[in-house]
């Protein structure tokens, strides 16, 4: 598949004959179309580009890799290969929880190569190493198979959309975190740096089968067609928000030589949406940032002019010529209107029914946006056309283009709806953790506090789906979930449950809801019904292991000590490689007889050498060995919780008491002291 070049074919773009044209005769768009120079090429058929093919075989062996991946995930489930576990995602996505929660893995160590490479060489990882890209390139064959060559779509401000995003997605939580929240959320924890480059939820970042394939489309088809080649990377990823910039400073870019004699026929090939043989004559090189690296310029030129090369960055290079002024779709005044467009748009879909992530938010709201000042030009202008298709000719509105209004006020209604969903929803959910929040222990709540729980379920009542007579297209399960949280805080556990059990349908492995459910189920419950939905439950097997985990932590707060190690039991039975039973059962069995505490201590041992960093067990080896008489054996193990875990509170109270009641008073009182410094850090 070569998706830049069907076969040979000549220049078509051509220096008009009459420049002068009046925008009346020439149509509102084709005003607005950039003249290119094309030199004399004596017959000679533009050369095919060969580096579209193996682009499109690098960038398909990226998609077997990603492919494979998870081809290997779901085979270490069922047979348990590398414990059930593989590699994080290696998506750039994947680094917003560096900036959220100190968490090193898989996908922040690669956007950090891809970044650092492209600081090197460049913008190259768009063109040879992106999924997204891939399928953009197979969208532009496709539409080219069809006789169809889309125009970009250049707005100067939607450019900075890019940038926006990746400032929000990636910088935003590490300043909010550590310069706003010790002022707006004080109780916002920091657990330090952790690396985790292995997981047994592989799927649980990523969207649905049905989200994945309208992803596809709307940031595959839809933006390529309305917005040009390249057009959800030019107006939609944060990754290139940072790509570009880099790429000013990189001292590798396409560089040309004497031999150019600007025949065009690059900027003809460039699927980058980059005026190359103006930006060659003008600087002797491509500084435009949006500039991929696909190279196929380099192989088009009929003169071998162009090539890659290194030298001064775009930042440093000075002007051989005079710049070409760039030619926008938009008047000023029409990029604040349109870009306020933009950004209401993506709002209004943000996150809209839990099912719409950021990336696809952009890419509707950058086609709509499109869309929008499509219609606005069919308003203003005599003659307007969008590829192949005839919207108003000489004033005259055409059919197309009444389908093309009728659409667009569809899609913009649609916005309005969703936007409101979302609002609507949204402050329902921030009064509703308000409430929650100030009512946590302060015993039965109040008639106000019942009062406004009540409000804010009507108002996502409104917002559920048609089918219960609201306002939404469907139930966000989010509301459904906060719904249920507000019956259970007025008291009716019966209406909590059946709120949630459309939730726990539609995510069963989220760990979050299985661990509200069983919260809900313990109310009342008899211990034969906790045993049977313990048996029932299908979940993703880490979520069934944590469940049954706290099921074991309630039947030992409530004195059935041989129910919960009969389950700890049963559940290494079922994995032997299952730390939290593992860890439940040797606590057990160290607060049992003499036999039991050997088992125990065996046990734990077994354990820490699979989890070497768990100070609590550390210490709980230390207690169960001194009550055994073993004290060097036991300070060991204590200094080794310590060592891992100095500035932990809770653990320095119990080893405070375990100093005191072995008889080193003046260790316990170190310790103390180390304890106020925390507690009081101005002392």
């Amino acid at each position: 598949m070569d998706p830049m070049n069907d076969g040979e074919w000549r220049p078509t773009i051509t220096k008009p004959k009459n420049p002068t044209l009046p925008e009346s005769q020439c149509g509102g768009n084709q005003s607005r179309d950039v003249p290119l120079t094309v030199v004399d090429t004596r017959g000679q058929p533009m050369k095919r580009s060969r580096m579209g093919r193996r682009r499109a075989i690098v960038l398909g062996l990226v998609q077997l890799l990603i492919i494979l991946h998870i081809v290997v995930w779901l085979l270490s489930r069922e047979y348990g290969w590398f414990g059930g576990s593989t590699i994080t995602p290696i998506e750039p996505s994947e680094s917003m929880e560096f900036s959220k929660n100190g968490v090193v893995n898989a996908g922040l160590i690669f956007f950090v190569l891809a970044l650092l490479s492209t600081l090197l060489l460049g913008r190259w990882f768009c063109g040879w190493g992106c999924h997204v890209v891939m399928l953009q390139d197979l969208c532009l064959w496709m539409l080219r198979k069809m006789n169809l060559r889309p125009r970009p779509f250049r707005s100067r401000l939607l450019l900075w959309a890019p940038l926006a995003l990746a400032v929000y997605m990636f910088i935003w939580p590490i300043f909010y975190r550590f310069a706003l929240a010790p002022f707006l959320q004080p109780d916002l924890g920091w657990s330090g740096f952790s690396v985790h480059l292995t997981t047994r939820d592989f799927w649980s970042t990523f969207p649905g089968l049905w989200v994945a394939i309208v992803f596809l489309l709307v940031c595959g088809f839809a933006t390529v067609y309305f917005l040009g080649a390249k057009g959800f990377c030019t107006y939609g990823c944060p990754y290139g928000g940072f790509f570009a910039p880099l790429d000013r400073f990189s001292p590798g870019s396409i560089r040309v030589t004497d031999a150019c004699q600007q025949c065009g026929h690059c900027t003809a090939v460039c699927t980058s949406n980059v005026r190359v043989h103006d930006e060659v004559r003008t600087w002797g090189m491509v500084t435009d940032p949006g500039c991929m690296k696909t190279m196929d310029c380099i192989d088009t030129c009929p003169n071998d002019a162009l090539y890659f090369g290194f030298g001064p960055s775009a930042a440093k290079t000075a002007p051989r010529a005079e710049p070409v002024q760039r030619k926008w779709d938009l008047t000023s005044r029409e990029e604040w209107c349109f870009g306020l467009v933009c950004l209401l748009v993506f709002l209004s879909f943000r996150g809209a029914y839990a099912s719409i992530p950021l990336l696809m938010a952009i890419g509707i709201a950058s086609i709509f946006t499109f869309l929008a000042w499509k219609s606005w030009r069919v308003i203003q202008d005599e003659n307007v056309h969008l590829h192949r298709w005839r919207l108003k000719y000489r004033g005259r509105l055409q059919l197309s283009g009444f389908v093309m209004l009728t659409l667009v006020g569809f899609l913009a209604i649609l916005t309005l709806q969703t936007g409101a969903v979302n609002w609507i929803g949204w402050n329902a959910q921030r009064i509703s953790r308000d409430v929650l929040v100030h009512q946590e222990g302060a015993g039965e709540p109040s008639e106000v506090q019942r009062a406004r729980a009540g409000a804010v379920l009507g108002w996502l009542d409104l917002v559920s789906g048609v089918n219960r007579g609201g306002i939404g297209l469907t139930t966000d399960p989010n509301h459904d979930l906060e719904a249920s949280r507000l019956l259970l805080f007025l008291g009716d556990v019966e209406a909590a449950r059946e709120r949630l059990t459309p939730v726990v349908r539609g995510f069963p492995s989220d760990l979050g809801v299985r661990r509200y459910e069983l919260q809900l189920l313990l109310i009342g419950a008899e211990q034969d019904e906790i045993h049977q939905y313990i048996q029932s439950l299908e979940a993703e097997a880490h979520v069934v292991q944590q469940i049954r985990l706290e099921v074991i932590q309630w039947h030992l707060a409530n004195g059935r000590e041989n129910v919960a190690e009969s389950m700890a039991r049963e559940a290494l039975l079922e994995d032997e490689q299952d730390l939290g039973a593992m860890k439940m059962l040797s606590v057990i069995l160290l607060n049992g007889g003499e036999a039991e505490t050997a088992q125990g201590l065996d046990l734990v041992r077994s354990y820490l050498v699979m989890a070497p960093t768990d100070h609590y067990a550390w210490f709980t080896l230390g207690q169960a060995l001194a009550r055994e008489g073993r004290l060097a054996e036991a300070d060991a193990s204590v200094e080794r919780a310590l060592s891992l875990a100095e500035d932990d509170p809770r653990l320095l109270v119990e080893a405070i008491g375990y100093y005191q009641a072995t008889g080193r008073s003046i260790i316990a009182e170190q310790l103390a002291s180390r304890l106020q410094s925390l507690q009081d850090p101005g002392q």
